[in-house]
Parts: C-alpha cells; sequence; structure tokens
C-alpha cells in the first residue's frame, strides 16, 4: 500500500493581481496589433492573483540567465526546509524515514540537484535514493506521484517525499511578445509544495494504479527554447485541444481497474487553465464542481507547474469531505504531450491504523536495500 499524505504548499510573499497584470501588459505592449487578443485570453484564464518571488519590478527586468539561476538556487535552500518539514509532520514521519526524494521542477537547474542539499542539510539518511526530474514540466507533479507510488510498491516499507519547487517568474522573457507569451506572462506563478507517500499507515489517498500516456507527434506543442538569456517558453494554439486525445486514456485507466471514470468521488488535475477542465468535464461527463481543487488553485496562485495537483490535493484534504473509500482520480499534463494519472482510494486514519497496527518505528522496520530489484 502506499498513501499520498496531506501535503503542505506555500506561496511567495509578492503578489499581483489580474488587474495588474493588465495593466502591466497595457503599458508594456501598448503598441502590440494582437494585444487585445491577449487581454481577453488572459481574463479568461480566471486568475485573480498569483505569488512571486520578487517585487514585479525586478521580476520584469532580466540580470542574465546566469543571475536568474543563482537566484532559483538560493530561493530554493530559503523556501524548501520549511515545507519539508510540514509535510513530513502531516504524515508522521521524520527525515530519517525516507527512502526515496523525488524533486520536481522545471524553472531552474541544480547539479547536484537540491535533493543532494536537502539530505546533508535536513536530516535524511546518506543511502536516501534521489529522483530529479526537470523536464516534465506541468505533467511532473503527476509523474512524481507515480513514480512514488512504483517505488512503494517495489519496498512495500518503504517511504518517499515529493518536493515541486516552481519559480515560473524567473522564465519571464521581455523580448517574448507572441501571444503565446503573453498569456503564459499572466498565468504562471510561483510555489514550493511537498508531501509524503507512506508504504504503510497515514490518511490520506491510497494509490492503486497509476498510467503515463503521451500523444504522438506533439512534441513542439509545449517546450522549452533554451537561449543565452534562459528558458523560452514556448505554447502552441493547438494545446487547449489536447483534453479530447487525453481524456481516453483516463478512461482506459479507470476501466482497467474496474472503475468508470464518470462516476469518480473526486478529481484531482493539472489545470493548465479553464479550458482544461471544461473539456475534461465535457469528455469524461463529470459535473464542472468535481474540479473545484484544480479550478480554486487556478484562480488563487495561477497555474504553478508541477505544483498545482498537490495543491489541488492539500485543497481536498482541507475540505474535509472525503470518506473511506471514496474513488478518485489524479491527473498531471504536460510536455510531449504527456499525461501521468493515478488512481485512489482515501484511506481514514482509523482504517490505516486498522490494516497496520500504530506504524512501527525504523529500527524495526525492514529497511530497502540499497542494491538489487531494486506563507513563505
Amino acid at each position: 500500500m502506499a498513501t499520498l499524505c496531506r501535503p503542505a504548499v506555500a506561496v511567495p510573499e509578492h503578489v499581483i493581481t489580474a488587474e495588474e497584470t493588465l495593466a502591466l501588459a497595457r503599458s508594456i505592449h501598448a503598441d502590440h496589433a494582437q494585444l487585445p487578443l491577449a487581454l481577453r485570453l488572459i481574463e479568461n484564464t480566471g486568475v485573480r492573483k498569483r505569488h512571486i518571488i520578487q517585487p514585479i519590478e525586478t521580476t520584469l527586468r532580466h540580470p542574465g540567465f546566469r543571475e536568474r539561476n543563482e537566484i532559483y538556487e538560493r530561493e530554493a535552500k530559503a523556501r524548501v526546509p520549511t515545507v519539508v518539514r510540514t509535510a513530513l509532520d502531516n504524515a508522521g514521519l521524520s527525515s530519517a524515514d525516507i527512502d526515496l526524494i523525488v524533486y520536481v521542477s522545471c524553472t531552474g537547474f541544480m547539479m547536484p540537484s537540491l535533493t543532494a542539499w536537502m539530505i546533508n542539510t535536513l536530516g535524511f539518511r546518506s543511502d536516501t535514493r534521489q529522483m530529479p526530474m526537470a523536464q516534465l514540466g506541468c505533467a511532473a507533479g503527476g509523474a512524481a506521484i507515480n513514480r512514488a507510488h512504483d517505488f512503494c510498491t517495489a519496498y512495500p516499507y518503504a517511504n518517499a517525499l515529493i518536493v515541486s519547487c516552481e519559480f515560473c517568474s524567473l522564465c519571464y522573457q521581455p523580448g517574448d511578445v507572441g501571444v503565446g507569451s503573453l498569456l503564459s506572462n499572466g498565468l504562471f506563478g510561483d510555489a514550493v509544495a511537498a508531501v509524503a507517500v507512506r508504504g504503510e499507515g497515514g490518511e490520506g489517498i491510497k494509490l492503486v494504479r497509476n498510467r503515463s500516456h503521451l500523444v504522438p507527434d506533439t512534441e513542439d506543442w509545449i517546450a522549452y527554447s533554451v537561449r543565452e538569456t534562459g528558458f523560452h517558453f514556448l505554447l502552441d494554439k493547438r494545446v487547449p485541444t489536447t483534453m479530447e486525445p487525453l481524456a481516453p486514456a483516463l478512461v482506459t485507466l479507470a476501466k482497467g481497474h474496474g472503475w468508470d471514470a464518470s462516476q469518480l468521488d473526486f478529481y484531482i488535475v493539472h489545470a493548465g487553465g479553464p479550458r482544461i477542465l471544461d473539456d475534461l468535464s465535457r469528455f469524461l461527463h463529470v459535473e464542472p464542481e468535481a474540479f473545484r481543487f484544480s479550478r480554486a488553485t487556478l484562480t488563487e496562485y495561477g497555474n504553478i507547474a508541477s505544483a498545482v495537483v498537490i495543491d489541488a490535493v492539500r485543497r481536498m484534504f482541507e475540505e474535509g469531505t472525503a470518506v473511506q473509500g471514496h474513488r478518485g482520480l489524479i491527473a498531471g499534463f504536460g510536455p510531449g504531450i504527456t499525461a501521468e494519472s493515478a488512481l485512489g482510494t482515501w484511506m481514514s486514519v482509523r482504517a490505516g491504523l486498522a490494516h497496520s497496527e500504530v506504524p512501527q518505528p525504523r529500527s524495526s522496520r525492514p529497511v530497502a536495500p540499497l542494491e538489487g530489484a531494486d506563507r513563505l
């Protein structure tokens, strides 16, 4: 059994509202031939505000790729620890209980990964496995959950920690003035999120099955162009149509487990924009209210990339309406075009303890071998 526990999510202190975003677009791009279209697209996202790691006047300046990446590393090291500790506390675990750290981020680069710094700094064991993910974009939230599930399935007593650190504001490029870029400037926000996956015990979503699916010949629909000035986000106008080919993959996943994707109790999906949620509602034949957690993340934080699905899970925990046995779907969408999806059932704390009794301390649990089958 692998249980996705209560996440911890934090957003930076600097806020930009939808009104401020539109005013900036009108000011900076006053002569842009397609400005009315870009403004309309930004308004239609439904994003009310976003949080960013620097004041907007600093964000709008481009000091160079090197300095931006130094900002990424500094801010990640300053902001990740508190979120990690909260996520571990939520799961009833300590750093020493973690066997795998899955670190996901597509907005900065470090080698060694931040996982090495975490192990050296935050009390994780020196034999903790590291799994950094840098190139799955927004799909990485779902992929991290799935890889943690796979690991805990291979090692039933093991625990995994997922950390998402997305500073999308560091990818702002003043010279990118295509409509897709202007839309992105009004859509993406910054956040840090963490969640533990327990191999035994715990309250949350018991993961039961997962699946990856790539839509053929769509590699250039969502992409980065890496240039001297850093990451340049490329967004094809066909991206909003991707739920039509991806929804059947979600249906197939549910059907393979004997479930009907239209009859589930909760839906946690990546909210890249309102069109994704509206189309999923139509193609899966579920009410729009089913995606309330994802829509709330989009409205209050914007698209926070891989952290969206983790924040949506947090909102489901906070709502407190899930009961033992509730069935649901988790899905992240991103470059490829890729879907990383999972099925799970809600496990209450009483049922979890009945299954495994009081969780054993680390010293009495089998330890996964090092080799073999192996607001901020």
